[in-house]
C-alpha cells in the first residue's frame, strides 16, 4: 500500500474504468449467490462461478489500466478498484469456507489482515489523510488470491484435472496469503510514520 495519492486526472463518472469496476461490484452478490446454490438445494453452478471470476480478473486488469492510459484516473475510481477487490474477496472467503473447501484457518488469517487494514484507514482519516493506494505488492497478493481461489474451487472433485488443480491453488493461495500480510504490514510501518510525523510537526 502507498499513502501517497495518485494524482486525478478527472472528476468524470461515467468512464470505462469506472462502469468496469462497478460491474464488478455487481458480480459479487451474483458470484456468492452462484457458489452457495447447492448448499441450500440448487444445481452445482460452480463453472458459472468460475468464469464470473474469471471476469472479474480480467476487469481489474483493465480497470487500472485504461484509467492510466486514457487519463481516467478518477476519486470514486480510486474507491471502487480496491472495494471490488476486497469484496470479491471476502465473497469467495464465505462460499468456499461455507463448502469447506477452505480451511477455517486460512480464512480466519485473510479477515484478520483485511480487520487490521480497516483501523488504518480510521487512523489515516483521523489525522486528514484521505483511503491508500494500491501499490505493486498489494495488486500481486490480490492476483494471487484471485487466481488461487478459482483454482481451489476447481479441485472440489476428484480425477487428475480437479488435483492439479488443487495443488496450484494452494501454490497461489500460500504466496498470496504471504504478500498480502506483508503488503499490510508495510502499510502500517507507513502509517505510523505518518502518524509520528504529525505528532512532531504539532
Amino acid at each position: 500500500m502507498e499513502v501517497q495519492e495518485t494524482r486525478v486526472q478527472t472528476d468524470r463518472v461515467l468512464t470505462i474504468p469506472n462502469i468496469l469496476s462497478m460491474a464488478r461490484l455487481v458480480g459479487v452478490p451474483v458470484f456468492l449467490w452462484l457458489i452457495l446454490w447447492p448448499e441450500f438445494g440448487g444445481p452445482n453452478c460452480d463453472g458459472w462461478a468460475l468464469l464470473l471470476l474469471a471476469l472479474s480478473g480480467v476487469s481489474d486488469y483493465l480497470d487500472g489500466k485504461l484509467a492510466r492510459r486514457w487519463n481516467q484516473i478518477s476519486k470514486l475510481g480510486k474507491v471502487l478498484d480496491p472495494a471490488a477487490d476486497r469484496l470479491y474477496i471476502v465473497s469467495t472467503l464465505v462460499g468456499l469456507t461455507w463448502r469447506e473447501i477452505l480451511p477455517w484457518w486460512l480464512t480466519a488469517i485473510l479477515v484478520l489482515r483485511e480487520l487490521m487494514l480497516g483501523v488504518m484507514v480510521l487512523v489515516l482519516r483521523r489525522h486528514g489523510y484521505g483511503p491508500p493506494q494500491v501499490n505493486f505488492l498489494g495488486k500481486a497478493a490480490t492476483f494471487n488470491l484471485m487466481y488461487a481461489f478459482p483454482l481451489l474451487l476447481l479441485s472440489a472433485g476428484s480425477g487428475w484435472l480437479h488435483t492439479l488443480a488443487a495443488v496450484f491453488g494452494w501454490a497461489f493461495a500460500g504466496w498470496g496469503t504471504t504478500l498480502y500480510w506483508w503488503a499490510g504490514i508495510l502499510y502500517v510501518v507507513q502509517v505510523r510514520r505518518l502518524v509520528r510525523s504529525d505528532a512532531t510537526v504539532d
